[in-house]
C-alpha cells in the first residue's frame, strides 16, 4: 500500500556553516504533522561516517524515525513528489509502507527549490547508496 499525505510545507535549505543540505516536506505549515526530511552533508564524508554507514543521504521522519541512504527512487512529477524507500529502512523510519505520495501545496518557486536542493542531496554520498532512479 502507498502512504500518501499533502504536504502544505516545503523546505529546501544549504547552511554552509553546519555543512549540511536539507529537502522537506510536511503536512502541515508548521511542520508539524506527517513529514519527511531529506539531508546530507555538504562536503565529503568523513572516514568515520564512512566506516559507520552514514556516508549517504539520510532520510527522517516523525519520532525521528532515520535512515541512510534508503530512498531508492524519487520522481516530481509537477505537483506530486513519489518516493520509493527500501523496505529494509522501514522500522528505522517507523513505516509501514516503502512507498509514498506528496501533493505539494506549495508555490512553484518553493517547489523548484526543493527540487534542486532534494537532487543535491540524494547526489551525496557513495554510489552505492544513492537512488537508481531521481527524476527531478
Amino acid at each position: 500500500m502507498t502512504r500518501r499525505f499533502i504536504a502544505h510545507a516545503v523546505v529546501a535549505e544549504i547552511d554552509p556553516g553546519n555543512d549540511l543540505i536539507r529537502a522537506g516536506v510536511a503536512e502541515d505549515e508548521d511542520g508539524d504533522g506527517f513529514f519527511l526530511l531529506f539531508m546530507s552533508n555538504l562536503s565529503e564524508p568523513s572516514r568515520q561516517n564512512v566506516s559507520l554507514g552514514l556516508d549517504s543521504h539520510c532520510l527522517v521522519t516523525p519520532d525521528q524515525g532515520t535512515a541512510y541512504g534508503c530512498v531508492r527512487e524519487v520522481t516530481l512529477s509537477g505537483r506530486l513528489l513519489t518516493v520509493s524507500l527500501d523496505p529494509a529502512s522501514l522500522d528505522d523510519l517507523e513505516l509501514d509502507d516503502p512507498e509514498i505520495e506528496v501533493e505539494l501545496d506549495a508555490s512553484d518557486e518553493d517547489i523548484e527549490r526543493m527540487r534542486e536542493v532534494l537532487a543535491q542531496v540524494l547526489a551525496f554520498g557513495r554510489a552505492g547508496a544513492r537512488p537508481r532512479l531521481v527524476e527531478l
